[in-house]
């Protein structure tokens, strides 16, 4: 039976981890997935956080660039986090990147709520490059097996006062209530269709076109578009969705004649190559909404790495 990281252990991993970006030995990285599980199995699939809290997007590996979202939108424990998910792939330190994450879970659980995106899967992990830094940093997959078990215990949506839903992706036609959302089976792998799968693969679109539900060119999930938004809120009581999974190149974006649906991003320069800004949505205790603007930071240590899931 392993031992249970002790407080000085995590400060200990956080320290290696924002000072030296060196990610935890393997031991270390079970022993912070077990603790981790054990405080996620307990949440709710729609998590109840109060405000103030601050919302951010995507971050997919950038590690530099967390280390700058802190920076801007305030250290734990003094701020308190919702992120919506896609912390691995694409980016060069998705390990860096998740474990400080859950050292902050596991050290703050009540300031910082994690939820699940569309790239928390094993299989999307196989081909967009969380699984092969795990194999480069660890020289096999057993680190990247402890993370994948813990993408299964993240909740899928948050609720801020009762009145901003917060998802990765957006919408389905099958769950109609946040109650629905909160009987989902979802400590599982992400399905290919149904209900959970749209939580986290599906688009807002604000096309004439598209008022309801409509076919989605990724392959999973589906477009919906302002009619469908404006159900589902008044329904629920919800007078905001915020939702992440796609890119925004001034950081957010706002959808629908009513603006009741934001998009957050929070990669800047994302992949490296797309000249973005990076977005936080800040909510006070009156629910009063800050957006926080951030550029991504210098990090020589992206030059030597490998790209080839970039292409």
């Amino acid at each position: 039976m392993t031992s249970r990281p002790s407080t000085k252990d995590v400060d200990r991993w956080i320290e290696q981890l924002t000072v030296h970006c060196k990610p935890l030995t393997e031991v270390e990285a079970k022993d912070l997935c077990d603790k981790v599980k054990e405080i996620l199995i307990e949440e709710a699939n729609v998590q109840l956080v109060d405000a103030p809290v601050s919302v951010c997007g995507d971050v997919h590996g950038q590690f530099f660039d967390v280390l700058e979202l802190l920076r801007v939108g305030g250290q734990l424990p003094e701020t308190s986090y919702i992120f919506l998910g896609d912390y691995v792939d694409r980016g060069f330190h998705s390990v860096e990147t998740l474990q400080l994450l859950l050292c902050y879970k596991l050290k703050y659980p009540s300031r910082i709520t994690l939820l699940r995106g569309n790239h928390e899967c094993r299989q999307v992990t196989l081909t967009y490059g969380f699984y092969d830094e795990c194999l480069r940093k660890y020289g096999s997959t057993n680190v990247w097996r402890y993370c994948t078990d813990v993408f299964d215990y993240m909740s899928l949506a948050a609720v801020i006062d009762c009145r901003i839903l917060c998802v990765h992706g957006g919408l389905s036609p099958e769950l109609p209530t946040l109650q629905d959302i909160q009987v989902l089976e979802r400590t599982e792998e992400i399905p290919s269709v149904g209900p959970f799968c749209d939580l986290v693969w599906s688009d807002p679109s604000d096309s004439p076109r598209i008022e309801e539900w409509a076919l989605n060119e990724r392959g999973a999930g589906w477009v919906f578009g302002g009619k469908v938004t404006s159900v589902f809120n008044h329904i629920n009581g919800i007078d905001l969705i915020c939702r992440a999974h796609q890119i925004a190149n001034e950081g957010y974006q706002y959808k629908f004649k009513d603006k009741n649906l934001v998009t957050v991003w929070s990669a800047p320069h994302y992949m490296y190559r797309c000249n973005n800004v990076a977005a936080i949505l800040k909510f006070n205790e009156n629910l009063d909404r800050q957006i926080l603007i951030f550029r991504e930071v210098q990090d020589r240590r992206r030059m030597n790495a490998d790209t080839d899931y970039f292409l």
